[in-house]
């Protein structure tokens, strides 16, 4: 392994309703992450309370970082300039060490209020909306921003990016898809290298990594060596510690089946303190199964036997079957 190769950054990514906080604090205590990023909260006409910010990020409360020390990044969705802008400062003032702007949601509700995608059928206001922010923040902040391809197409992808990274954002993550493709394959990869080459701003590459190889294959298409992972983190739990130990010339050897059932007992417990409430640890966990089933035939047995499973004592014991 060539020490002198510039390190990849693994970031990640913010999936509204998946990478909740015991998620976030689960995935980064496996390792392998550099950075996380909230769910976004969503910016209308008020400015939220403190407990609000430490609802959408618990982090806050702790230095802005998981409980395995990764920094996490608020992500906030609106169209409001100005009314963002006064949130990010009360985020500041709890605690934010860093602000995430998002350009990418491609949710039909979120979208019809101009949020998330639909912004970026105007590069105008992507411009605006960064500048204000920037503007708006203390210069030791950082302002980062996240978008997609385009809307309906490509046309554009350059223009949006530009305004991202000459409003002010000294980074930008790049979800290689636009709005109308939504996550159906492929993810254009190779359109994150010609955003690249566009800006003068470090890009985050994002879309489709579910294995090592993929990792590869986007760093090579794209050029980035900073990578978002998402869905492929939560399907793969180990999918980034596996990438940080091929990165560092190491056996990068798959997690069994064995250990993630003890990450499970963690993760429900870690749902238990967030929440207090049985029916969500149930219901996280068995959403997280419906996905990891995909790659481990395992987490679907698991999944049928605790179907009908209502309380955290009836799912321990099963649990305890698989190892954990």
């Amino acid at each position: 392994m060539n020490n002198n190769k510039e390190k990849c950054r693994l970031v990640l990514a913010p999936m509204q309703g998946l990478a909740d906080p015991p998620m976030r604090d689960l995935l980064t205590r496996i390792g392998g992450f550099d950075e996380c990023v909230s769910e976004f909260v969503r910016i209308t006409h008020t400015v939220h309370s403190r407990p609000a910010w430490l609802k959408a990020a618990p982090e806050l409360a702790a230095g802005g970082k998981t409980a395995a020390g990764v920094p996490c990044a608020v992500q906030l969705l609106g169209s409001d300039a100005d009314n963002m802008a006064a949130n990010a400062l009360a985020a500041v003032r709890c605690g934010a060490e860093k602000i995430d702007l998002n350009f990418g949601c491609p949710a039909p509700t979120v979208n019809r209020h101009q949020g998330g995608a639909v912004l970026l059928r105007e590069p105008e206001r992507v411009f605006g909306i960064v500048r204000t922010l920037r503007r708006a923040l203390p210069p030791h902040v950082p302002l980062t921003g996240k978008m997609r391809l385009g809307y309906e197409d490509k046309s554009l992808a350059l223009e949006n990016a530009q305004a991202i990274a000459e409003g002010g954002a000294c980074g930008l993550t790049v979800h290689a898809r636009t709005k109308s493709e939504g996550y159906e394959p492929p993810a254009h990869w190779e359109w994150i290298g010609k955003i690249a080459r566009s800006v003068r701003v470090p890009v985050t590459a994002n879309g489709d990594v579910f294995t090592l190889e993929d990792y590869r294959a986007i760093v090579a298409a794209s050029g980035c060596r900073s990578v978002m992972i998402g869905r492929g983190a939560v399907m793969r739990p180990d999918l980034a510690r596996q990438i940080k130990r091929y990165e560092d010339g190491r056996q990068a050897d798959e997690m069994g089946f064995d250990e993630i059932a003890r990450w499970m007992g963690l993760f429900i417990g870690l749902c238990m303190n967030l929440s207090g409430n049985e029916k969500y640890a149930v219901a996280r966990l068995k959403q997280w199964l419906g996905m990891m089933k995909k790659v481990f035939p395992q987490a679907g047995n698991l999944f049928e036997e605790i179907r009908t499973v209502r309380g955290v004592a009836g799912i321990l014991p099963v649990l305890a079957k698989y190892g954990g």
